[in-house]
């Protein structure tokens, strides 16, 4: 099946050169570009990608506002696309719903393997960075939020998967841990995004980590 993609950029020269890149691979179509978040927006209604490249940083609607308009209607998923490792822009465009980041300086083979694997519903983290970004995250400056409360509806077994999330597992490794499949792993991760409301593996274990501490 072939991935459909967006790339939002505000330079030409690099929306250029990822478009080359992605139009290498077999299996990936670059179907619109946009220069700046409200054009991000409409290409994404417009044309319904799987997966949107989201710089961060671009003139009027920026990339986290884009990515929190994208993810809320369930339009694809996002890729943030930054110069910039674990700043106050990429934590936010995470908590408003994108599925990882990438280094611009990123490898033409780590873009491509990104791309597919957030067009699969996976992160694009691994979970060593994971678990750096969210202990990072929490010791940042950003934008205080209210702690949140889980949803009582959480079963047990989901609450395990949350705890596990929080602390930057694969689905292989919780499957370890708690003694199940891994296809099971990813159906009780499926509800957990679903009953907490969010639309990434990275934003439940934000969720996860700030519940514990509160």
């Amino acid at each position: 099946m072939t991935i459909r993609v967006l790339i939002a950029d505000d330079h030409g020269a690099i929306r250029a050169g990822l478009r080359m890149i992605l139009d290498s691979a077999g299996d990936i179509e670059v179907v619109g570009e946009a220069a700046d978040g409200d054009i991000a927006v409409a290409q994404t209604k417009a044309l319904r990608p799987d997966v949107v490249l989201m710089d961060v940083r671009m003139p009027g609607v920026d990339g986290i506002a884009a990515t929190g308009q994208i993810t809320a209607e369930g339009l694809a998923g996002v890729l943030i696309l930054t110069t910039f490792d674990l700043d106050e822009y990429v934590f936010r465009t995470l908590r408003a719903g994108a599925s990882g980041f990438i280094l611009k300086s990123a490898s033409s083979k780590v873009l491509i393997d990104a791309v597919r694997s957030v067009a699969a519903g996976d992160g694009v983290l691994a979970p060593e960075v994971t678990r750096t970004l969210i202990t990072a995250f929490a010791a940042t400056g950003a934008p205080a939020e209210p702690k949140p409360d889980l949803p009582a509806e959480l079963t047990e077994r989901e609450r395990e998967v949350l705890t596990c999330l929080g602390e930057g597992l694969s689905n292989a490794q919780i499957a370890t841990r708690l003694y199940i499949g891994e296809t099971t792993v990813k159906t009780h991760v499926s509800r957990v995004l679903t009953k907490l409301g969010v639309r990434s593996r990275v934003q439940a274990a934000i969720l996860a980590r700030e519940a514990a501490q509160s």
